[in-house]
């Protein structure tokens, strides 16, 4: 993939337990890398979404990245100010890119 398509920041963020003031253990989300990706929005299968347009989700991206090892389903994604949940993730050639599917978070 040209880099030139690679035109957003976005940062993958992981759970880590921490401790509050009472030494209770709490989760909290810490960001794990920030990189350069491209940002697509999911469609339905080809020709589905012009059947019927509710199926071209606003709520799902599609994230192209440089490839990574150990990015994972538990973690999330931030990109404008907005969280997605990582729903899946696929290899692109050998070890060249990285295709996270995301979900845009509810909480």
């Amino acid at each position: 993939m040209r880099a030139g398509r690679m035109d957003r920041r976005i940062t993958i963020q992981k759970v880590t337990e921490t401790q509050n003031t009472y030494g209770e253990p709490i989760e909290a989300w810490t960001d794990h890398r920030t990189v350069w990706a491209e940002v697509v929005p999911q469609r339905g299968s080809s020709g589905e979404h012009y059947r019927n347009p509710e199926l071209v989700s606003t709520n799902r991206l599609i994230f192209r990245i440089r490839y990574l090892i150990g990015i994972t389903n538990k973690m999330r994604i931030e990109y404008n100010s907005d969280y997605y949940d990582i729903k899946t993730t696929a290899e692109l050639g050998r070890r060249e890119i990285l295709e996270i599917l995301g979900e845009l978070s509810e909480g």
